[in-house]
C-alpha cells in the first residue's frame, strides 16, 4: 500500500495527498503532521518506513468538505485520490490480496473550489493567470464558481492595482517568469503561449473565431492558455462551467491603484475583514449572486455615462415605487443560487439538489418576468434584461416532473426521481417496498416460531439481513433441524440467516441495485439538459443578479435617504449634504458615540475652484470628510444613489487617496517611503479629469522638509495635474498658495474650546483655520496634564521666535511657481556663459579642449 501511496504523492507535489481508504481519508508522514496541527485533530501512526513509525491521521469521508474548507482556509492544496474501484473487482482482477486501484481525481485548490460549503456566498472566488508579452502583462480571471471568465491587459507597473481590484483566491504564472507575484503558483511556461490560449477557447466554445467575444491580444489569449491549462490539471482533463471571455477595456472603468483600494476600504476594511468596508455599508443584496455583482460593481465603477445612467434609471425606478421593490425583494430573497448549482453541475461535481434549484430557480425567473412584464413605464436596462428571465419552460418542466420536491445532496441512496417520471423505476421500487414488508412479517412468524421475543431481524453492510437473538436463547436455534443458520456470534447475540430471509434479502438487492442504476440514468439525462442549456442558464442568473443589486441599492437608498446623483461630463463635484457612509452607520448602530448623528457637508470643486486646501484638528473630520467625497464618486460611477443631499458628479477617469500612514516593512519601506511613493504616483499619473484626495502630506519628516514637499505638491497639483483635490494639511502656511494658485480656496473643519475643552464640531467652513488645537487634541487624548503644559510653554516660545523671524514660511508667499528650479537652472546657464566668454580658446591645447568639452557637457545636463 505504501508504495501505491508513496507514488500518488510524488503525482500529487506540493499539495496534501487525501488517501481514501474504506470511509476515510488518510493522511501520512508530513502531510499527517501538518493536517492534524491544522485541524486539531489526532496524530497516530501506521506501520514502519525505513525502521520510523509513519505519522498518520484521517478524516471521514462523508464530512470531509469541512476539514477542506478549514484546510484551503489556512493556504494548502490538497490532492484527492479516490478509490477508482471496488473490493470486490480488485479480487476479481487480482485475487484476495489485490490492493484496490487509486488514482488522484481533482486537486483542490483556494481558485478552483466549486462546492457550497467551502465558498463563501456574498464574495466572488477568482483564480487569475498572469504572464507578460513583449512588455504587456496578460491577465486572465475566472471564477469557476460560476463560469465567468474576463481578459485583460495592463502595463507591468499596474499589475498590483489589477490584482487590488481582482481580489484573487489563487494566481498562476509562468515559471521563468522573473517578476512574477511572489505568491503566483509556477506553471510550465509553455502553458502561457497564445496560440494555445486561442485555440483552447475555441475548442471549449466550440467557434471557429473568437471575433464574436470580442478583441483580445496576444498577452490577454497568453494568459488564457495559462489558465485553461491549469484547470485541465487540477481536474485531471474535467474542465469546470467556462462562459465566453469578456475583454476588459481598461478604460471603460474608473482606474484606481492599490493604495487607493486599501485606503478607501472598498471590499475589505483596514482589519482585513468584510465589517466596516463600503460594500457591508451599502450591500442590502438579498442573494448571493447581487452581492457578488455589488462587490464587482464598486470594485470597477464604469467611466461610461450611458452605462452609470442605465443602472441609476433601474434603481430610480424601483426606489420611487416601494411596494413593487418590497414584492421583488421577496421574491428574489427566496432563490437559490443558480450560477454555483450550473458550475457544480458542468464541473460533474453537481448533486440532485443543484439539479432541484435549478428548477427552482428558473421557475422563480419566470415568475418574475411575468410579474415585471406588467409594469409600465419600465427602464432601457430592464427592458435589456427581461428576456434572460425566461424561454427555459421545457426544462423547468422536465426537472418538476422528474425531481422530487426536495432531492437530496447525496445521490448514492436514490430516491431523488419523482414517482410517477418511470414506471419501471417505480414497480422497481415497488417490488423492493413489497420485499421490506416481507421481512417484517418474517420477523413477527420467527418471534412466534421460536417463542423468542427479542428476535431481531437486522442489516447492516457486511452481512446484508440477519437474524439476531440473545446470545442465552441461541441454543435452540443451533439445532441441524431448526432451520436456521449459524452466521456469527456476538459478545452477547448470535445472528442467523434463514432461506426465506435470503430468499427476501436477494429480492431486495435486486430490485434495489436496479432502482438506483435507473435513478443515476435518469440523473445523467438531466445533467446533459443542464450542461446543453448552461450559457442560457448563466445569462438568467447574471439578470438575476443585476436586477438584485439595482432592488438593493433602491432599499439602501430609501433606507438612508441617499440621492440620485446627476452625471456630467464637466470636471465638477458639486455636493450638498454628503456623509460618509461607513461611518454614518457606525454613529447609527452606536459603534462610535453611541448612536451620534453624522454631520453632513458640502463640497463645490469646479475648474475655478478645484483644488481645496482643508486644515483643522486632529480627530475634526478632515479624512472622514476627504473619503466621504471619493466614496461618493464612486459610488456614483457604480450606478447606485448616493449619501447626500444633493449631488452632481462630473466623471473621474482615475480616483487616487493618500490618507492615512501605513508603511511596507517587508520591501524595505518606511511610512514616509510609502506616502512619498503614493505621492509620487499620483503626480505622475492623475489628469484634469481625476479626483485625488491627499492628507498630511509631508507629515513624516521634518518640518522644513514636510512644509516645503507640501509646498510644492499643491501646486504641481494645481498647475501641472490640474485635477479635483481635496488637500488637508497642518501647515498654516500653505494657506499662502492662495494668493498664487488662482483655483485654490482656503477651507477649515471647525472646533472650539470650551471651557479648557476642545469641541469638535465636524462642519467643513470656508477660509482657513486659526490653528491646529494640537494640545487640546492631546489633553483629550490623555497625555498627562504637565506634559501638555510642558507643550504649551514650549510652543509659546516657538511662536514668539518665528514670529520675530517672519515666520516659517517668510518669503514663500513671493515665491513664483516652481521658482527655485528656475533660479538654479539660471544660475547654471549663467556660470556656463561667464565661463564661455574667458576662455582664450586660441591658448587651449587639444587636450585641455576635450576635457573642457566633456565637462561642460556635464554641466548643461545637470539642466535637464
Amino acid at each position: 500500500m505504501m508504495t501505491q501511496y508513496l507514488a500518488l504523492k510524488a503525482e500529487a507535489g506540493d499539495c496534501m495527498l487525501f488517501y481514501r481508504m474504506g470511509d476515510f481519508f488518510e493522511l501520512f508522514f508530513d502531510d499527517a503532521k501538518q493536517a492534524a496541527q491544522i485541524l486539531d485533530i489526532a496524530l497516530t501512526s501506521r506501520g514502519e518506513h525505513l525502521g520510523v513509525p509513519i505519522p498518520m491521521c484521517g478524516v471521514p469521508v462523508h464530512s470531509a468538505e469541512g476539514y477542506l474548507a478549514r484546510l484551503i482556509k489556512a493556504g494548502c492544496r490538497v490532492a484527492i485520490a479516490e478509490q477508482i474501484e471496488s473490493p470486490e473487482q480488485a479480487k476479481t482482477r487480482g485475487g484476495s490480496k489485490a490492493l484496490v486501484a487509486r488514482d488522484i481525481v481533482r486537486f483542490v485548490t483556494a481558485g478552483t473550489l466549486t462546492e457550497e460549503a467551502l465558498l463563501e456566498p456574498r464574495r466572488a472566488n477568482l483564480l487569475v493567470a498572469l504572464c507578460a508579452v513583449r512588455g504587456q502583462i496578460g491577465i486572465a480571471a475566472c471564477d469557476i464558481s460560476t463560469g465567468r471568465m474576463e481578459l485583460e491587459e495592463c502595463s507591468a507597473d499596474r499589475v498590483g492595482a489589477a490584482l487590488a481590484r481582482l481580489g484573487a483566491s489563487e494566481v498562476v504564472a509562468p515559471e521563468d517568469w522573473t517578476d512574477a507575484p511572489l505568491d503566483a503558483i509556477a506553471r510550465p511556461a509553455r502553458d502561457f503561449a497564445s496560440d494555445k490560449g486561442e485555440a483552447g477557447l475555441k475548442e471549449i466554445h466550440g467557434v471557429g473565431t473568437l471575433d464574436g467575444f470580442g478583441l483580445f491580444t496576444r498577452a490577454m489569449l497568453a494568459a488564457a492558455g495559462g489558465l485553461v491549462a491549469y484547470l485541465h490539471h487540477v481536474g485531471r482533463g474535467k474542465l469546470p462551467l467556462l462562459l465566453p471571455p469578456v475583454a476588459r477595456a481598461r478604460e471603460a472603468h474608473l482606474a484606481m491603484d492599490e493604495a487607493t483600494r486599501a485606503s478607501l476600504e472598498i471590499l475589505v476594511a483596514s482589519g482585513g475583514t468584510r465589517r466596516g468596508s463600503l460594500v457591508e455599508a451599502v450591500d442590502r443584496c438579498v442573494t448571493g449572486a447581487g452581492a457578488r455583482q455589488l462587490a464587482d460593481d464598486l470594485s470597477a465603477p464604469l467611466t461610461d455615462r450611458k452605462g452609470i445612467e442605465e443602472r441609476l434609471a433601474l434603481v430610480a425606478w424601483l426606489h420611487d415605487d416601494a411596494l413593487l421593490r418590497g414584492d421583488l425583494r421577496a421574491v428574489l430573497r427566496g432563490l437559490p443560487d443558480l450560477g454555483r448549482a450550473l458550475g457544480r453541475i458542468v464541473a460533474g461535481r453537481g448533486s440532485p439538489r443543484d439539479l432541484g434549484q435549478l428548477r427552482d430557480g428558473l421557475s422563480e425567473a419566470r415568475r418574475i418576468h411575468d410579474h415585471l412584464a406588467k409594469t409600465a413605464d419600465r427602464p432601457d436596462l430592464l427592458e435589456a434584461l427581461l428576456p434572460y428571465l425566461t424561454g427555459h419552460g421545457a426544462l423547468t418542466d422536465l426537472y418538476a416532473r422528474a425531481l422530487v420536491p426536495s432531492p437530496p445532496t447525496e445521490r448514492g441512496q436514490g430516491g431523488y426521481i419523482a414517482e410517477g417520471y418511470d414506471a419501471a423505476l417505480d414497480e422497481l421500487r415497488r417490488i423492493s417496498g413489497d420485499a421490506r414488508r416481507a421481512i417484517a412479517a418474517l420477523e413477527a412468524k420467527y418471534r412466534d416460531q421460536t417463542g423468542i421475543a427479542a428476535l431481531k431481524v437486522r442489516h447492516n453492510g457486511v452481512l446484508g439481513y440477519f437474524i439476531e437473538v440473545p446470545a442465552g436463547r441461541a441454543d435452540a436455534l443451533m439445532a441441524p433441524d431448526s432451520g436456521f443458520t449459524h452466521r456469527q456470534t456476538m459478545a452477547g447475540a448470535v445472528r442467523f440467516n434463514a432461506l426465506a430471509l435470503h430468499e427476501e434479502a436477494s429480492r431486495i438487492a435486486e430490485a434495489g441495485g436496479h432502482a438506483l442504476a435507473a435513478e443515476e440514468s435518469h440523473f445523467e439525462d438531466l445533467v446533459a439538459r443542464a450542461v446543453a442549456a448552461r450559457h442560457a442558464i448563466a445569462a438568467t442568473a447574471q439578470a438575476l443578479a443585476r436586477i438584485d443589486v439595482a432592488a438593493g441599492q433602491a432599499e439602501r437608498a430609501a433606507e438612508g435617504g441617499w440621492c440620485r446623483p446627476a452625471i456630467v461630463d464637466e470636471a465638477v463635484l458639486d455636493i450638498e449634504g454628503g456623509r460618509h457612509p461607513v461611518v454614518e452607520a457606525a454613529l447609527a448602530a452606536g459603534g462610535r458615540g453611541g448612536g451620534d448623528r453624522f454631520v453632513a457637508n458640502d463640497c463645490h470643486l469646479i475648474p475655478q475652484d478645484r483644488l481645496w486646501l482643508v486644515g483643522g484638528p486632529n480627530m475634526g473630520g478632515k479624512s472622514t470628510f476627504l473619503r466621504q467625497n471619493a466614496l461618493i464618486v464612486l459610488l456614483a460611477q457604480a450606478g447606485g444613489f448616493v449619501p447626500a443631499a444633493r449631488a452632481t458628479v462630473g466623471l473621474v477617469d482615475r480616483l487616487f487617496s493618500r490618507v492615512g500612514a501605513s508603511d511596507n516593512l517587508a520591501r524595505g519601506r518606511s511610512t514616509f517611503m510609502v506616502e512619498m511613493v503614493e505621492t509620487a504616483a499620483i503626480l505622475a499619473q492623475a489628469s484634469e479629469r481625476s479626483f485625488v484626495i491627499l492628507d498630511e502630506v509631508g507629515r513624516g519628516t521634518s518640518t522644513y522638509d514636510g512644509l516645503a514637499l507640501a509646498w510644492a505638491v499643491v501646486e504641481a497639483v494645481h498647475g501641472s495635474n490640474r485635477c479635483r483635490c481635496l488637500f488637508a494639511t497642518h501647515y498654516h502656511e500653505l494657506t499662502r498658495l492662495a494668493q498664487s494658485c488662482e483655483a485654490l480656496s482656503l477651507h477649515h473643519v471647525r472646533a472650539r474650546e470650551w471651557k479648557g475643552e476642545l469641541v469638535l464640531l465636524h462642519e467643513v467652513a470656508d477660509g482657513p483655520a486659526d490653528r491646529s488645537y494640537g494640545l487640546a487634541v492631546a489633553k483629550l487624548a490623555g497625555v498627562p496634564a504637565p506634559v501638555v503644559a510642558r507643550a504649551r510653554a514650549v510652543l509659546d516660545r516657538l511662536e514668539k521666535t518665528r514670529a520675530e523671524s517672519g515666520g516659517l514660511a517668510a518669503g514663500l508667499g513671493d515665491l513664483p511657481l516652481f521658482a527655485a528650479a528656475m533660479e538654479h537652472q539660471e544660475e547654471v546657464v549663467d556660470a556656463l556663459r561667464e565661463r564661455l566668454f574667458a576662455l582664450d580658446i586660441d591658448a587651449l591645447t587639444p587636450r585641455e579642449a576635450i576635457d573642457l568639452l566633456y565637462e561642460l557637457k556635464r554641466e548643461a545636463q545637470s539642466l535637464s
